[in-house]
């Protein structure tokens, strides 16, 4: 472990509770903690080994709560989980031998088609519909998704629970719960992949997963006491969040083309 003052471990825990909180609820807690390591000094590959392994912590807390509470149908998951798991492993894989920048492009504009559709879609409500996939047909979907998750990853989370919403009839409580679950499966490759290289700084991770914990445990009882009324602006917000977050950037191809263009 880096040698951290004592206040900036606190900061750094206070960060982990928030992003854990948000997590369970909309995804996109990396958008709070990922800049809290990199301010603290720690390098960029051993920020995002570290931050993927206290994150790990907060999402399994968030599936724990959920599934506790009959949130989450494991059977229903059962494919999905295995094609997400197997989807991640691929993307983490392909990472290292394809381009990954033509995705800077591209996301920003999935991203706000997503806030869109939360904002101003068919209003998402706890009422399950009907189905248009099977859980078998819908693995093939979870596996893209994970494939994405391992090969680049923001916004995975508004992936999955868009895609469980419209394609799996779910109810938007339970969708962000079932998202917790896959969440989990693809993280775990993510961990083993950085563990692995010995990009994980474990003492600050597991410091920083106490405060992921109790930030997922808060965010899931939230996000189940106030459903759709809650995690639809958050969705929102966060969608947008990573908008702005990747267009900040000054490396991404999309803010130089615009740069260009307008200047």
């Amino acid at each position: 472990m880096i040698d951290l003052a004592p206040e900036l471990i606190a900061f750094l825990l206070a960060a982990a509770v928030a992003a854990g909180f948000i997590d369970a609820i909309a995804g996109g807690g990396g958008l709070i903690t990922l800049p809290a390591l990199l301010a603290a000094g720690v390098n960029p590959v051993s920020a995002l080994g570290t931050n993927k392994v206290q994150s790990s912590f907060g999402t399994a807390m968030a599936t724990w709560s959920y599934w506790k509470a009959g949130r989450i149908n494991f059977t229903l998951l059962r494919w999905p989980l295995v094609a997400t798991f197997a989807g991640a492993g691929l993307g983490t894989s392909a990472v290292m031998v394809i381009d990954s920048s033509w995705l800077m492009i591209v996301l920003p504009g999935l991203l706000i088609a997503i806030a869109m559709y939360f904002l101003f879609g068919p209003k998402a409500s706890d009422e399950d519909a009907q189905a248009r996939m099977t859980p078998v047909t819908y693995s093939l979907i979870a596996g893209a998704i994970g494939f994405y998750d391992g090969f680049f990853g923001p916004g995975t989370g508004s992936f999955f629970a868009l895609s469980l919403v419209t394609l799996m009839g779910m109810g938007l409580t339970r969708a962000t719960a079932h998202t917790k679950a896959l969440n989990l499966a693809s993280n775990a490759v993510s961990v083993a992949v950085f563990a692995l290289g010995g990009q994980v700084l474990w003492a600050l991770g597991l410091t920083m997963a106490a405060g992921q914990v109790l930030g997922g445990w808060l965010g899931s009882k939230a996000a189940m006491r106030f459903g759709p009324r809650l995690i639809r602006p958050l969705l929102v917000i966060i969608c947008l969040a990573m908008v702005a977050r990747l267009l900040v950037d000054p490396e991404n191809p999309l803010r130089i083309w615009l740069a260009a263009l307008l200047g």
